[in-house]
């Protein structure tokens, strides 16, 4: 029985080739992490499109302080002190880039629809009241499409899923299962 929805064929395919439906997962993978990393590299380098090259990460800004500190919302001051703290930035960053790089490379999907789906639930809560609709935007879009690329494992397909669960056969069940 195939282990995820990657893996399974239509009655006409009798060869190992994705299903289109593996390939149009495997198209949201890079998509979606493409918009992550695009984000990082943005906010690091200030290319200067949403992020001045003087306001930039590597000239000393702070990727949180202009969204955070602009908050207006329900729960902005719970979200608001945290802005500019370094710590805050460095780990926003971070999950900027893990998360996107695990989604391109199809990597630690799991761990990264975890550390995506917390970050992208914790931008959701600093920006309610939502403006265009009383409940969703793009944040629970992305942490849904996030959690079903992991579920499907959507990084065997254009990616290096299938190296990576090579590699994790040799570590503990706990580091494998985090990992996976």
């Amino acid at each position: 029985m195939p282990s995820s929805v990657l893996e399974q064929t239509t009655p006409t395919h009798t060869s190992a080739a994705p299903t289109a439906a593996a390939r149009a997962l495997a198209v949201l993978r890079i998509l979606l992490g493409s918009v992550l990393l695009w984000a990082f590299t943005d906010k690091a380098f200030g290319l200067g499109f949403a992020t001045p090259a003087a306001k930039s990460w590597m000239a000393g800004g702070s990727p949180t302080a202009g969204y955070l500190g602009s908050l207006k919302g329900s729960l902005a001051g719970a979200f608001q002190p945290l802005a500019g703290n370094p710590a805050v930035d460095a780990a926003f960053m971070l999950g900027l880039l893990l998360v996107g790089g695990a989604l391109v490379l199809g990597v630690a999907l799991r761990a990264a629809a975890v550390g995506g789906t917390a970050l992208m639930l914790l931008m959701w809560l600093s920006s309610l009241p939502l403006k265009t609709n009383p409940v969703l935007d793009e944040h629970i879009i992305y942490a849904a499409a996030m959690v079903a690329l992991a579920a499907t494992g959507a990084g065997r397909v254009w990616g290096f899923g299938r190296t990576w669960e090579g590699i994790l056969q040799a570590a503990p069940a706990p580091v494998r299962t985090a990992l996976s």
